[in-house]
């Protein structure tokens, strides 16, 4: 069976999200099941745009309560129930969303969540079993406490996803032989400190140390797609020695054969 990453935005970061240089709507997975994973702003109408079928969604995967990662997550829901007599789907998110952040709220509203099958909170490290596929929450270090990148297994592939993280010594090993890993880097060559964000040197020095066969770079900020993320990615792969690709709205990765349709 194919398999394929869709990615329904690249932009990351306050200023891409309200200039909307780059989408926001995230990316899907498509084989066996068909995930979308992190639906921000847009998540609906870039499924439209890049000949995604939203009813055709399986999971959603919402890794954290920030805007730009779960904006569109009710739109897709209902894209999944778009027969209300009858229960399918899942979603995987944070403790933030699903149950409540620290505020005592919740993003995700009950109406929607009791259409759905099934709904999990993420736990770090417990592997969530899927028609077919497996999910395993990973750690991160960022300003929502509960969220969590992940390590899927489905039809014999391995792909993993670091959501919005700095980097942190045991990060690489939470993402060991992995067909395809989406970095979510932030800010390019020349960034300091972490701020809960990777960043070029720290992407490149996960990667050196957990050896993906392919990286796709996304979720990039408004200054570092202003200075050019195909350079950026050249970079992190002369000093990873992996090979990196800088994603752009629309473009679809091949997760079997690694080959990149612009």
């Amino acid at each position: 069976m194919n398999m394929e990453i869709v990615f329904l935005g690249t932009g990351g970061g306050r200023f891409n999200l309200i200039s909307q240089v780059r989408r926001t709507g995230g990316f899907a997975i498509c084989g066996r099941l068909q995930l979308h994973v992190d639906p921000g702003p847009g998540a609906l109408a870039a499924c439209h745009a890049f000949s995604i079928d939203p009813k055709k969604t399986d999971i959603v995967v919402a890794t954290h309560n920030h805007i730009d990662h779960m904006n569109d997550a009710e739109l897709m829901l209902e894209a999944i129930n778009s027969y209300p007599d009858r229960k399918r789907g899942a979603i995987i998110a944070s403790k933030s969303i699903l149950v409540c952040d620290e505020y005592g709220e919740k993003a995700i509203s009950t109406y929607f969540i009791r259409k759905l099958r099934r709904s999990h909170v993420a736990l770090i490290g417990k592997r969530i079993r899927l028609n077919g596929a497996f999910l395993t929450p990973t750690p991160v270090r960022h300003e929502d406490a509960t969220g969590f990148g992940f390590v899927l297994e489905m039809g014999g592939k391995r792909v993993g996803y670091t959501s919005d993280t700095e980097y942190f010594p045991s990060l690489p090993s939470h993402f060991p032989r992995c067909d395809i890993l989406v970095a979510n880097n932030s800010m390019g060559e020349g960034a300091y400190g972490g701020f809960g964000h990777l960043y070029s040197a720290t992407t490149a020095e996960l990667l050196s140390r957990c050896r993906p066969k392919l990286c796709m770079l996304t979720h990039m900020g408004h200054t570092l797609i202003k200075s050019g993320p195909g350079r950026e990615a050249k970079k992190i792969e002369k000093a990873s020695g992996v090979r990196t690709i800088a994603a752009t709205d629309g473009m679809r990765v091949d997760v079997r054969t690694l080959k990149v349709k612009r």
